[in-house]
């Protein structure tokens, strides 16, 4: 997707390469085929080097990834569960084990795989994966050796590399991005990774399996179909048949995992028995009426009532369960005409303030005995609450219909689109604590009675970005307070809107199958093509790709070449123009005005179908002769009589005139006159003989006059004279000749055939992100007092037309009051246009909001026209504190229980099993409930005294019968955390004393490591309650006042973390926690860590007394001695003359 290589390098490399093989003059290839003649050459000897080194000297090595569209072809064939097929999307999965890729090259030439592969290996090139989402970016290597007769590259990655969660969450998938090499954006393929192992839906049984012969006894009762997806992964995805015939009744829907690219991946299931369960009595008609998947659940509305799945989160059978939403005084003439709508947001990683909401509305008034023809509810979706608001007694409100209810969860509002009998309004309300405030946020915004047939509203989807639609789109870009008219069908209703949060596109479908696409936040639309379809629905996936669903066929948009790229389904884009002549007013030699005429006697009703509108911004305008024109801005006017619209157009090719062979009028002199409203134009003869005459195929040509107002043909009265209105009359000139070759005739009529057209401007701009981040859906977490930046690029590809000095970039804040937005713009010395965002965290308000960067200029046609990044102001899951040893162990230390330091000493202690730290009251009595190295199956030990058998309870191995049983992973073993005390077997060892250890801390985030210095504050506790530790800190002056009246607070010491030391005089385990004080990050910073403390002397008075023993024996022996000297006793020679004794007495015998 960059532009790999220039028009200058290209021709350098072409020079280059004429000159290594005398090649002659010829044209300079495309960048492509240079590559391919690189590689025919590559497989000859190896002098051609050089070349290689040209051609890697001449492609963009930026970081950034620059958007357009057009040069996105599928290279690579890439497959993680079996060989790779060729010309299909690669879409990899990934399991518990291993992710485990093979790839291989599509050569476009007759070179084969093998071949290309060789010579890339040998050149040591291979090509590098990229594994990206909104907050991660991983870059992966293939290897470089291939083994024998081996025809692809190969790649295992350990699942723990890319993520270390195995839990079923709403967890995004991932875009995976392949190129020939990291930084070379050359063969650059694109695919999806999804981790099929955590995905909520895709770990339950729907219902019956059905086959595919019953799947195809459907297809003739299914009269409407309902497509929803999965908010994080988009290609994880329902589809549901809607029945109209009661013998073939029930639930029947598809799952598919792949974004229904193949008809037979998808998993049909038969909910119709588990639904009757639900309902408790017998019924019949049985039909899906709505659908929406939620981050955590599913929620079907059906003919008999609304339903609503478990928490997916939480199998607990293989089959999934549902449970009945009551809605008093309903029944199933009200159900069938219901409809489901929800704000898809996508909560990986979820924040405590974000929730999901749906909403369910009914189309009749309510009645004096029911609350609301509306309701929404937050999930579980237990509660369903009506929409509008208690009315109190006295108070007087126009009663309305709710036509839809949204919650925008950016500003906690209800967002409606009300109709009453007189008017259809759009109304905010806040939403504080799942319930709505009486009073309107701001003043209901009323739109023209022009908007009189709404369908909906909708938010795109991650965004701020809301939309009303009927028979007008309009757009609200301020979170319902205010909008502007997008579209105007007139006569025709859009009945449905399609969303791809990863492209922006939105595809309008209007009730007589015209198809129309915009782009998020574009004040543009465009026209694409048509549906013939009775049966169908539109489906984004993943990537962008559109498909049309029907019942017995999938169709996506077919080419690899383009994202959202709709030929396929609808085909050949339409010509946007209109039945009627244009009359082109020249302004200067590269700008003109094209005015659309309406005739005098043109019916009211068909009066918009003669005008320039908000379709054709934009566009550019063709001659069916030669040039074309791109329309800059579309005015709309009473005056001059007959013209109600024109554009201003920029020339980019010169249109065509008429010649004397079109028009022979042209041989002759022109005078103009007014008459009354009309301008007479005669024909006076300059050369005798000359055949000069209007005749009636200059009906609807202009006149054409340099300097002067350009006048539209539109009646001949005879072969010398015609009428013809003007376009601009104060411009007009009165009795004035001009000769032959003096005034031109262009043809914009439409009498003899519509010669001119209108289409959509190819993709004028290139979009390219200049952050690490290689995402179109970025996700920023702004901590408190922090703040973030966002770099992007717009690079021009305006050919042929003129560039301007004005901003080409339009930034909307979701929520302006959230965070603190600051843009900083400018263009550089090539015209491209930089812009650098900060978003600074200043109050302590937690919650999101996204950005809606737009190209306000870009064509519909382009791939970027809109970045929808998204930031928080909460905690990153990505912020975590970490406290740093004073001595590092490797990790293989650590398995192998051994690491000796210099003197010999292993700093590396395995704890006895079921160990328990000592309390106060000693060794032998511990006094906590945290076990270390727990195994259930083994004695406790220190259990002798009853107060210690009343603590110690096991937390990972309970109820488990062996320490096997407790599934203690890896992570957990190493931990520090209390929680995974069970699992904990080794941890540092000190000699005793401990003195002065350093209690060094580190914050880790996405933006790198920083040390945990001031405003940073932390609290200190031993986790079992052990004493006989002090630390030492230094306060600054600044911090003294803060820290005392903290202290007051949480009734605990309060130290400053820089030179914070630790001493211990204790003995065993000791178990820290060190916690952030609150107020500084809105993250709970909280760190553990241990020190076991051995080789520790006799605690006091076990030392004093063996030292009080021995001086007492050692003064006993000395006084003994003593007496003995005095009185003259020698117990050395009593001893000699008992042992001679001895012998005599033994020799005798």
């Amino acid at each position: 997707m960059n532009e790999s290589c220039a028009g200058g390098g290209r021709f350098f490399l072409w020079s280059n390469y004429q000159n290594l093989f005398g090649v002659g003059e010829e044209k300079i290839p495309s960048c492509q085929e240079l590559y391919n003649i690189w590689i025919l050459f590559c497989l000859q000897p190896m002098e051609l080097l050089l070349l290689y080194v040209i051609l890697l000297s001449i492609f963009d090595f930026s970081s950034g990834i620059t958007y357009d569209k057009g040069n996105t072809e599928k290279h690579f064939a890439c497959s993680s569960q079996g060989f790779p097929q060729k010309n299909e999307m690669f879409k990899l999965y990934l399991f518990l084990e291993d992710l485990k890729i093979q790839c291989f090259l599509q050569p476009q030439s007759e070179i084969s795989s093998k071949e290309f592969m060789s010579v890339f290996t040998s050149g040591g090139l291979a090509p590098s994966l990229g594994i990206i989402n909104s907050t991660y970016t991983g870059i992966f290597h293939f290897n470089l050796t291939l083994f024998r007769d081996q025809i692809y590259w190969l790649i295992c990655i350990p699942r723990e590399n890319i993520t270390k969660n195995t839990d079923i969450a709403a967890v995004e998938e991932w875009l995976v991005r392949i190129t020939l090499q990291h930084g070379l954006n050359l063969y650059t393929s694109e695919g999806t990774l999804l981790d099929r192992a955590r995905e909520p839906i895709l770990q339950w049984k729907l219902g019956t399996i059905i086959r595919e012969n019953d799947v195809k006894n459907l297809y003739p009762h299914v009269v409407g179909l309902k497509a929803t997806k999965c908010p994080c992964a988009n290609d994880v995805a329902l589809i549901g048949f809607l029945l109209n015939s009661r013998s073939n009744v029930g639930i029947y829907i598809g799952l598919s995992f792949s974004g229904f690219w193949n008809y037979n991946d998808t998993m049909w299931y038969n909910l119709t028995n588990m639904i009757y369960s639900e309902v408790g009595e017998e019924h019949t008609d049985l039909s899906l009426v709505d659908m929406v998947l939620t981050n955590h659940f599913l929620v079907i509305l059906t003919s008999l009532g609304l339903f609503i799945s478990g928490d997916l989160r939480y199998p607990s059978s293989s089959v999934l369960k549902f449970s009945r939403a009551d809605f008093c005084g309903f029944e199933r003439v009200d159900y069938i005409k219901g409809k489901l709508w929800y704000n898809e947001r996508c909560f990986a990683n979820r924040a405590h303030f974000e929730v999901d909401y749906v909403t369910v509305t009914f189309e009749r008034n309510r009645t004096l005995s029911e609350a609301s023809s509306c309701f929404y509810s937050k999930e579980p979706f237990h509660d369903w609450l009506p929409c509008l608001p208690h009315i109190s007694k006295g108070m007087k409100m126009i009663p309305s219909t709710v036509i839809t209810f949204l919650v925008d969860q950016e500003h906690s509002t209800g967002v409606y689109l009300l109709r009453n009998q007189k008017e259809i309004t759009a109304a905010v309300h806040i939403l504080k604590n799942n319930k709505l405030s009486l009073r309107p946020k701001f003043p209901y915004f009323t739109f023209p009675s022009s908007f009189y047939s709404p369908v909906g509203m909708v938010f795109h989807p991650r965004s701020h970005l809301l939309y009303a639609y009927g028979n007008q789109v309009w757009l609200s870009m301020d979170g319902g307070n205010t909008f502007q008219l997008l579209a105007d069908f007139h006569n025709d209703i859009i009945k449905n809107t399609y969303h791809s949060f990863y492209t922006s596109d939105i595809t309008l479908v209007s009730q007589n199958g015209k198809v129309y696409l915009t782009k998020a936040g574009l004040e543009r639309y465009s026209e694409v093509g048509s549906i013939t379809d009775k049966i169908f629905t539109l489906y984004y996936d993943h990537r962008g790709f559109i498909h049309k669903l029907t019942p017995d066929r999938f169709e996506n948009s077919g080419s690899f070449a383009a994202f959202g790229n709709s030929k396929g389904i609808f085909g050949q884009a339409p010509n946007m123009g209109f039945e009627t002549a244009l009359a082109p007013q020249h302004i200067t030699l590269d700008e003109m005005i094209f005015y659309a005429y309406v005739p005098v006697n043109e019916t009211t009703e068909n009066i918009h179908s003669k005008k320039f509108n908000n379709l054709h911004s934009g566009k550019v305008i063709h001659s069916r002769k030669t040039g074309k024109a791109y329309i800059r801005k579309i005015l709309q006017h009473d005056t001059p009589k007959g013209f109600l619209s024109s554009v201003i157009a920029e020339v980019i090719d010169p249109f065509g005139i008429e010649n004397v062979n079109e028009s022979s009028c042209l041989s002759s002199s022109l005078s103009i006159n007014p008459v009354g409203n009309f301008y007479k134009l005669t024909l006076q003869l300059q050369s005798p003989g000359v055949v000069s005459s209007f005749q009636d195929s200059d009906i609807e040509k202009t006149v054409v006059i340099p300097g002067y107002s350009s006048f539209l043909i539109t009646k001949i009265i005879n072969d010398q004279n015609a009428l013809a209105i003007a376009t601009m009359p104060m411009r007009a000139p009165e009795n004035m000749i001009f000769v032959k070759d003096t005034w031109f005739l262009y043809n914009f009529g439409q009498r003899n055939g519509q010669t001119w057209s209108i289409y959509e401007k190819p993709c004028n701009y290139w979009f390219q992100q200049q952050d690490d981040l290689q995402s179109l859906n970025v996700l920023k977490y702004v901590d408190l007092g922090k703040s973030k930046t966002l770099k992007v690029k717009v690079i021009p590809d305006t050919k042929g037309v003129q560039t301007l000095e004005i901003p080409l970039l339009k930034v909307i804040v979701g929520n302006p009051t959230l965070l603190e937005v600051k843009a900083k713009a400018s263009f550089d010395e090539t015209d491209n246009y930089l812009i650098e965002i900060s978003a600074a965290s200043t109050a302590l308000h937690q919650g999101s909001t996204s950005l809606a960067i737009v190209i306000w200029g870009a064509s519909t046609d382009c791939f970027v026209t809109t970045f929808v990044p998204t930031l928080k102001s909460s905690c990153s899951y990505l912020k975590s504190i970490h406290h740093i040893p004073s001595k590092f162990i490797p990790l293989e230390d650590w398995i192998s229980g051994v690491h000796m330091d210099s003197q010999d000493f292993n700093m590396i202690k395995t704890l006895p099993v079921n160990y328990r730290p000592p309390s106060n009251m000693g060794i032998a009595i511990p006094l906590t409930d945290n076990f270390y190295h727990a195994d259930p199956s083994k004695p406790i030990p220190r259990n002798l005294f009853h107060k210690s058998q009343k603590f110690g309870k096991f937390k990972q191995c309970a109820n488990a019968s062996t320490r096997e049983k407790c599934n203690c992973t890896n992570d957990q073993k190493f931990s520090h955390a209390v929680a995974f005390s069970d699992c904990r077997e080794k941890v540092p060892r000190f000699k005793f004393p401990v003195t002065q250890y350093p209690v060094s801390l580190e914050i880790h985030s996405e933006d790198g490591r920083i040390p945990v210095e001031t405003p940073y504050l932390v609290t200190v506790t031993e986790v079992n309650k052990r004493e006989n530790w002090e630390l030492k800190h230094t306060v600054p002056e600044n911090v003294k006042k803060l820290k005392n009246y903290l202290e007051s607070i949480l009734h605990a010491p309060v130290y400053n973390p820089s030179g914070l030391n630790l001493s211990i005089k204790g003995s065993e385990l000791f178990h820290f926690r060190v916690s952030v004080v609150s107020g500084v990050s809105f993250c709970d910073l909280v760190e553990e860590f241990q020190i076991y403390v051995d080789e520790v002397p006799l605690p006091f008075p076990g030392h004093t007394l063996i030292a009080i023993a021995t001086a007492v024996v050692l003064g006993g022996l000395i006084f003994m001695v003593f007496i003995f000297q005095i009185r003259g006793i020698h117990p050395w020679d009593k001893c000699q003359k008992l042992i001679r004794r001895n012998r005599v007495n033994l020799q005798l015998s």
